[in-house]
């Protein structure tokens, strides 16, 4: 059994964007685990429609 594992989840969100609007879009986290317990998002990413993969950082999910 590892002690330490990585995990990739994805899951569906609604993002907003002063340009845009409101976006639905599937946004992959990469978490890192101790015990099968998440305890560190290492990195968050989302693939636009173009087939283009963003980093989460320039996209609010407040408006």
């Amino acid at each position: 059994m590892k002690l330490i594992s990585i995990k990739r989840e994805t899951k569906p969100e609604v993002r907003f964007t002063k340009r845009m609007g409101a976006l639905s879009t599937n946004v992959t986290y990469i978490k890192k685990q101790f015990l099968s317990i998440p305890y560190k998002t290492l990195h968050k990413y989302r693939e636009t429609y173009y087939g283009e993969v963003k980093d989460c950082e320039n996209i609010n999910l407040a408006r």
